[in-house]
């Protein structure tokens, strides 16, 4: 049993639903290839909403990152959403592209992540709709699978023909059934889980862990002398001179004392290098 068998059960579903599922039976032994296969079934299940929905008008081109980033789609998806979606395309590039090591911690964010990206797409297209819950437990009870074979390219064009004659069906469901879905909000309030958000961005952005930022940076100095200050994250040049200072906070702090604090570690750091940019 997995955390997406419900999917299983709409045969529309099926061909993203069992990428999802492969994707969790993987997670103990290989998180990379779990966050791989996170990112397939997701690309899979938003290529195939551009396909049945006529609310979704096809952008300059059908790369994943483009089909995300229309306002079409934004305004379908609410914000909390799309920020999951984005952090599993950028672990999946990660995984991908960089030779990274996946932690577990990651496979895990990505599986919860796309679990209420595909509850989402549950309520708003399918024909029987049961709200449930990301169980983590589950994620410990898999029995260990070989890595699933790589899920094939989806063509975006030709599943837009072959779901020609149900788009104006599954967009006018669509509209009649998303607005009984409850938003699942975001929760940030635990540091662990902000720092995974910010390290998909930063890597995404094409920094290097270890090499042009790091984290946790120990800032003697502060104002009371006793004290020794932390920088969440400090980015740096080619010369290992620090470029900013970046403080995690959670959503509902206010952004001021994030930014005093920065300044603060600012402070720090221009004292220590002799540079302020």
């Amino acid at each position: 049993m997995t955390n997406f068998d419900f999917l299983l059960s709409d045969p529309q579903f099926t061909p993203f639903g069992e990428v999802a599922v492969a994707a969790e039976k993987i997670y103990t032994i290989d998180p990379a290839a779990c966050v791989l296969n996170c990112r397939r079934a997701m690309e899979f299940a938003i290529k195939w909403m551009y396909s049945v929905d006529g609310g979704l008008v096809m952008p300059y081109d059908d790369r994943l990152a483009s089909l995300m980033d229309t306002e079409d789609f934004r305004a379908i998806v609410d914000r909390d959403l799309w920020q999951r979606l984005k952090y599993i395309r950028q672990t999946g590039n990660a995984a991908a592209h960089t030779g990274k090591k996946i932690t577990l911690e990651q496979g895990r964010l990505c599986l919860e992540n796309l679990w209420y990206f595909m509850d989402f797409v549950a309520c708003c297209y399918g024909t029987t709709y049961t709200p449930g819950e990301f169980d983590p437990a589950l994620l410990e009870q898999q029995t260990a699978a070989p890595a699933p074979a790589p899920a094939p390219e989806v063509d975006l064009a030709t599943l837009i023909a072959e779901n020609q004659a149900l788009r104006a069906e599954l967009t006018a469901r669509r509209e009649t059934q998303q607005p009984s879905y409850t938003p699942k909000p975001l929760d940030l309030s635990e540091y662990k889980t902000r720092k995974l958000y910010i390290d998909a961005m930063l890597t995404d952005a094409g920094w290097t862990e270890g090499k042009d930022w790091l984290g946790e940076v120990e800032l003697p100095g502060m104002p009371n002398q006793s004290e020794v200050g932390y920088a969440d994250y400090v980015l740096y040049d080619d010369a290992h001179r620090p470029l900013a200072v970046i403080e995690a906070k959670r959503t509902c702090v206010d952004p001021a004392k994030g930014r005093q604090q920065a300044k603060l570690y600012a402070d720090l750091l221009e004292k220590k290098y002799g540079r302020r940019r």
